[in-house]
Order: C-alpha cells, then structure tokens, then sequence
C-alpha cells in the first residue's frame, strides 16, 4: 500500500490540528477496520439465529438489520459531513460503533440484537465520513492516487471479513467476536483522536435543507448517475459471486469446511492491489479506457468460473485453482471500478461531497443488495452455472454503460 501523504491546507482555527501531514495509510487501515463488521455476521448467521431463538426463516434478519442501517447512515448521518467538524463528527459515529458492538454481544433476545445490529449499521457508516475527508485534504492532482489507496484499505476489510469473523467466532463464540471487535473499535477511537486532522465544512445551511439538497444533487450531476449505476451493476455482479460460493464450496467434489473457505476468501483479497493503481490511471487521464477495461474483466472472470465448474467433477484440484482466479479478477474489476467512480464523485464539488459520497455510496450499494437478493433465486434456478449468467449479465450491464459515454464529454 502506498504511504502518499496528503497534505492539509492549514487554514486558521484549524492551524494546531494541521501541523503534520496525514498519512493515506492511516485513512486506508481505518476504514478497513471499521468495515470489517458489515459483513462479519454473514458467516454466522446459522449460529446467531438460533443461539437468540430466531425462526430459521427470519434467520436473514440477522444480516440485513445491519445492512439497513448502513443505507440509513448513508442517508441520513454522512450528509452531515458538510454541516458539522468532520473529526468530532467521525469520533462520536465511532463511540457509537463500539456501543453498538457491545451491545449486540449482550443482547438476551433476537428483537434487541436486531436493534443493536441496525445501530451498528448506521455507525458503520463512518466509513463515508473517513474517506471524503482524505479526499478533501489532497491535492488535486493526487486525488485519484489517494481515493484509490484508502479504497484498498476499505476492500481488504470487505473481502477478509467474512473469513476473520468465522475464525473468531470459532475461537472466542459470536458474543465473544463481537467484544473482540468493540475493543478493536476502542483502539481506533484512541489513534484517531490522536491523529485525525480537523476538517470544517462550509456549511451554511440547515439538516432538513441538507437532506432534501440529496434529491437535486441526483437529478443535477450526471456524472453522480452514471458512475452509481455502473458501480452498483459490478457490486451485483460481486455479491452474486460471493454470497454463492460457501455454498458450491461446501457441496462435492471440494467439500471445503469453514476454514477451507476462510482461505478461499482471503485468496481473493489480492485482487484489492488494482484500488491504488486505478486511481492512478485517473489522474493520468485514462478513467474511461480504465472503466472499459475493468468492466471487461469481470465478464471474463464470470465466464472463468462457469468454466473452472465444467470441470470440478474430473480435475477438482484444477477447478479450485481456477475459481481462485476468477475470485481475483472479478475483485480486481469492482474495486478498480469503485475506486475510479469514487474519484470522478469527488472531483465534482468539495462543498457537497459528503452528500456526494453518500449518494454514490448508497446507490451502489442497492445494488449489491439486489444481487444479494436474486441470489437465492439463481442458485435454485440453475445452480452455479446461473450464478455465473446472472453476475455476467450485470458486469455486461456496467460495460454498456461505461462503453456508451466514452466519447460523452459530459462525463
């Protein structure tokens, strides 16, 4: 990971909080850390449910409460990005993570673990503080270099995750991963006091006035839309992809336990090096060649995999090595695509662009939630085979969109 600094403009009151140069790695290891407890409970979800008494056909509630709460921070808490000191706001979303945690470790029915998961969520959410304020603090010309170095930060926490949560919870139970990650959170809060440059926003206006700016922003910056819909099509394709295969994985001929696929998974967080080096090619002028390129590589990755499955029943050994690439790829092109999108998103206007990333984050990330919810769907459909379709189609999706405005100088 690169160790680019950003250097902060001092301005003013904010002079003593300025002093020294923030480093992109610092912004990168946050919000890897405090992702990390979006997706943990996906792994677990057969083991809270029913430890909580929850009916097995409600057992997705698990995950999606914390899913939710996270587009409720997006909407609702990161906008405040552009009324209130960035720092003091980022700390308190923090402190309020860990009380979440906390609290989710204790709950003593299903209906206050759901309560605490949703406020876990909209905590998470700080993340879109974290990384519009590395943006803000670099110079332009390096923007690019810096989005895509904190992105990599933030996609190596998404893809270790879910094979962290599994080997903690199998260590320490679920109550006990969920302490382990409130003190995790604790250690943040001290670094980040102790680092974080302060950050004030224009402001000027009030919160209901900032909240109803969200619909205008939407309908004014094309290139908010068009960067949105191609990274939600690719983090469709992405989700597909890995909410399906635990389950081939687990099926003859692989036969993989929970940490054969905690290994599979952390195979694919190689593909996280592409973040720092798309948004290199963003600041040389190559995003729309780059998108083209990205795009196309998920498609190949899809068809690798469908592939690499034609032959798991005589060269399983070969068909596992080739679904690790396919992992890689497919990685590679959505957080190369991510890290492109959120580049353009933050180049538009600086007095909006916690709204900004809000938007584009919460966009793409319904998204991911559709192809989280057709996967059930294909996997009953077609098995493996239409999981591979679908999230090709989605891909195929992001590179019409990407290929129809190469020559649009709008975007």
């Amino acid at each position: 990971m690169s160790t680019t600094e950003i250097e902060v403009p001092v301005r003013s009151a904010d002079a003593a909080a300025l002093m020294r140069p923030v480093p992109t790695r610092l912004f990168a290891f946050a919000v890897g850390v405090i992702i990390l407890n979006l997706f943990s409970s996906q792994p677990l979800v057969d083991v809270i449910g029913p430890s909580l008494g929850l009916d097995a056909r409600l057992s997705g509630f698990v995950t999606l409460s914390v899913l939710l709460g996270y587009a409720a921070g997006l909407m609702l808490l990161v906008p405040l990005s552009d009324l209130v000191e960035n720092r003091r706001l980022a700390l308190a979303m923090l402190g309020a993570d860990a009380l979440a945690l906390c609290a989710a470790a204790l709950a003593p029915s299903a209906l206050w673990f759901l309560i605490a998961a949703f406020a876990l969520g909209a905590a998470i959410s700080c993340i879109q503080v974290l990384m519009p304020l590395a943006a803000t603090l670099a110079p332009e010309a390096q923007r690019g270099r810096v989005v895509g170095d904190v992105m990599s930060g933030m996609m190596v926490g998404v893809l270790f995750s879910r094979p962290l949560a599994s080997l903690a919870a199998d260590a320490l139970g679920w109550r006990g991963m969920y302490f382990a990650s409130a003190a995790v959170v604790c250690a943040l809060i001290a670094l980040l006091a102790w680092t974080l440059p302060r950050h004030r926003p224009q402001g000027g206006i009030g919160y209901g006035a900032l909240i109803a700016s969200l619909w205008q922003l939407l309908r004014s910056e094309r290139v908010l839309r068009v960067r949105a819909l191609e990274t939600a099509m690719m983090f469709a394709a992405f989700n597909l992809f890995w909410t399906t295969i635990a389950l081939l994985l687990a099926e003859p001929p692989f036969e993989l336990g929970p940490r054969g696929i905690a290994l599979f998974a952390l195979a694919g967080v190689s593909g996280a090096v592409v973040a720092p080096l798309a948004g290199r090619w963003g600041d040389r002028g190559w995003a729309k060649p780059a998108f083209i390129g990205l795009h196309a590589l998920a498609i190949q990755a899809m068809i690798l995999a469908a592939f690499a499955y034609s032959l798991a029943s005589t060269l399983p050994t070969l068909s596992l090595g080739l679904l690790v690439v396919s992992a890689v790829l497919l990685d590679a092109g959505v957080v190369g695509d991510q890290a492109l999108g959120r580049r353009a998103v933050n180049l538009l206007r600086p007095e909006v662009r916690g709204r900004l990333n809000g938007l584009f984050t919460g966009i793409f990330f319904l998204g991911g939630a559709a192809g989280s919810a057709l996967t059930g769907f294909a996997w009953k459909w077609g098995g493996w085979n239409a999981v591979c379709f679908l999230a090709g189609l989605f891909a195929c999706a992001a590179l019409a969109i990407s290929w129809s405005t190469l020559r649009d100088p709008r975007v």
